[in-house]
């Protein structure tokens, strides 16, 4: 990831006020009203085991679509899933890029908790690796390990879904593993991104699919991380961005959740947003000056870059927004 989109906040409030309500995903404040927190025992994330599902991912090589390390971490990923979820889906699709006209075999693997339940949330998070290091100084053909875009959003899904597992929470919650979202350029489109979440949208694992919101997990290991408010999140899912971050600074990481505004980051929540129509977050990684980290697209986004507090301050910031709804 990602494609980076400059506005001012001028122009982004001129468009949040003066946009057609009916091309926005349908969100009201009566649909995200979180339950009593009277009573709720949140489990506890553990950030040692999803640094090992990094491990794991990574001693497969570079996910990328249409290599064996892409198959073998897929079934992987469908056997671990399978130890928690009611349902796993495995969605396979031959998706094209447009502007390479390249064909990509992608994989999304969707896990399914309290399937009976209407009222879902969705987390999501791709799992593929970039296929160039284009912002590399040495071998920039080569793929990359993508241990934090990509693995770590992966890992937390996976911890936090060994969570969910018998629990008894007021939601059912559907875990997205995306596939083929980094195959793009930013010369190229916005679009050239994000291939296998387009997919999803057009063709749910359910058919009707609907969610209250989504949250998706993007580079989201990484010492010294920061979270700030992503502009397409703020744009579609105010309420619902303001809540995590509130959960989240409550809980007492202030530190990774800050309150700066970010500029537009084309993402999976885009996808989400635009075509799903549900209103969809983005928990990304962002400089001040609103470029990623140093180890983005390189050789060195790779083990070194994790930092287990990272992934638990995220992990249990989901967590607890999960049993607060």
């Amino acid at each position: 990831m990602k494609y980076f989109v400059i506005f001012s906040f001028i122009a982004f409030y001129s468009i949040f006020l003066f946009s057609c309500t009916d091309e926005k995903p349908t969100e009201s404040k009566d649909d995200i009203e979180p339950t009593t927190t009277e009573n709720i025992t949140v489990p506890e994330f553990n950030s040692d085991t999803a640094y090992q599902h990094i491990v794991t991912q990574l001693s497969f090589g570079p996910r990328v679509p249409g290599t064996p390390a892409q198959t073998k971490c897929a079934a992987w990923l469908e056997s671990s899933f399978k130890k928690y979820a009611d349902t796993v889906y495995i969605q396979k699709a031959q998706v094209k890029q447009a502007v390479s006209n390249k064909i990509y075999p992608a994989i999304n693997i969707i896990s399914s908790f309290n399937p009976q339940n209407p009222n879902r949330i969705l987390l999501l998070a791709h799992w593929d690796s970039r296929p160039w290091a284009d912002q590399d100084t040495k071998d920039t053909g080569k793929p990359i390990l993508a241990a934090d875009d990509g693995a770590s959003g992966v890992a937390v899904l996976l911890e936090i879904a060994s969570k969910l597992k018998g629990q008894n929470i007021n939601v059912g919650v559907d875990i997205l593993l995306v596939d083929a979202e980094d195959v793009g350029k930013s010369e190229w489109s916005e679009d050239s991104y994000c291939l296998g979440t387009q997919y999803w949208a057009k063709n749910p694992h359910v058919v009707g699919y609907r969610a209250k919101f989504g949250i998706c997990l993007d580079m989201v290991g990484a010492k010294g991380a920061q979270f700030p408010l992503e502009g397409f999140s703020m744009q579609y899912a105010p309420d619902i961005q303001q809540r995590v971050w509130n959960i989240a600074n409550k809980l007492g990481y202030s530190a990774y959740f800050n309150y700066s505004k970010s500029g537009f980051i084309t993402d999976d929540h885009v996808v989400i947003n635009e075509i799903a129509k549900i209103p969809c977050i983005d928990i990304i990684n962002l400089k001040q000056n609103g470029s990623f980290g140093d180890h983005w697209h390189t050789h060195n986004d790779d083990i070194q870059i994790i930092d287990k507090n990272t992934l638990k301050a995220v992990g249990q910031t989901v967590l607890q927004v999960l049993y607060e709804n």
